[in-house]
């Protein structure tokens, strides 16, 4: 009798649990597929209808792509945007965050900082392309200080706001528990700030993708960006369109990356990507 009403039991909610994510995940695997599917019948009209002179088809890109790859060219694009773009945002990083942290923080580095961050944030990194070139060299470096400065003002903006949305409250409990302005950072306003942070860095690697194409048209060799104004130049429209989807599948899984190790390491924070 015991054992009967064992095996009639229903599955443990864990279980269902996992059923349900399996199923889910496989539905957006679908729904994807889908919309690429949908994306690139899309595609295949327009080029039918324009011709390859304006617009290449899928089979012919995908063509140009293996004829890319197989130079090395292609090869050797992506890794030189993939290092310039993680050394420009890795530096972002490494300088926005703790100047967001201190302009939240303390007034007075916010009235002193804040009118340079209003100024430069405006004005974009294509606008500094020539000084950079100039300044810098056509070397690596030149590349690099663009995307740090596309990305360290928008870290020190997510960060900063982050800091000042903290609750009061919060602040002055810590604060009646004897906590000083150190352990309240560390236990009260980093925690908090952390999505902040994490949504600061994703906007900031989108727009290091944007600078790096016009960094690269103007002061680089190789990389996509001069993959693509390199194509041009020589009519091969194929090759453009082989550099833009490049540079789109390398910015989704960048950004899908960091989505992922986010989530995983920094839950506890409340990130939720």
């Amino acid at each position: 009798m015991t054992t009967a009403t064992v095996d009639a039991t229903p599955k443990p909610r864990v279980e269902r649990r996992a059923l349900q994510a399996a199923r889910l995940q496989l539905r957006t695997l679908a729904l994807y597929a889908v919309s690429v599917l949908i994306g690139i019948g899309i595609w295949q009209l327009l080029a039918t209808h324009y011709g390859p002179s304006l617009v290449a088809s899928p089979h012919a890109t995908l063509t140009a792509a293996g004829e890319l790859a197989r130079d090395g060219t292609l090869t050797n694009s992506i890794i030189a945007s993939s290092r310039r773009i993680l050394i420009g945002w890795g530096l972002g990083l490494l300088v926005g965050v703790p100047a967001g942290l201190l302009v939240g923080q303390i007034r007075l580095v916010r009235q002193l900082l804040e009118p340079y961050i209003e100024f430069f944030r405006f004005i974009p990194p294509i606008a500094f392309v020539t000084l950079a070139v100039v300044w810098l060299g056509i070397g690596e470096s030149s590349k690099v200080v663009l995307i740090f400065y596309t990305a360290v003002f928008i870290v020190i903006l997510n960060t900063s706001a982050g800091v000042m949305a903290v609750s009061e409250s919060k602040l002055r409990a810590a604060a009646s528990l004897g906590a000083g302005r150190r352990q309240i950072l560390r236990g009260v306003v980093l925690p908090s700030t952390v999505p902040y942070i994490i949504t600061g860095a994703r906007l900031a690697m989108g727009n290091s993708f944007l600078t790096i194409v016009s960094a690269e048209i103007v002061a680089a060799q190789v990389g996509l960006g001069s993959l693509i104004w390199t194509s041009r130049n020589y009519g091969r429209i194929d090759w453009v369109f082989v550099g833009i989807i490049t540079l789109g599948i390398l910015g989704f899984v960048f950004d899908r990356v960091l989505r992922i190790v986010a989530s995983r390491v920094l839950r506890r924070y409340g990130v939720k990507l």
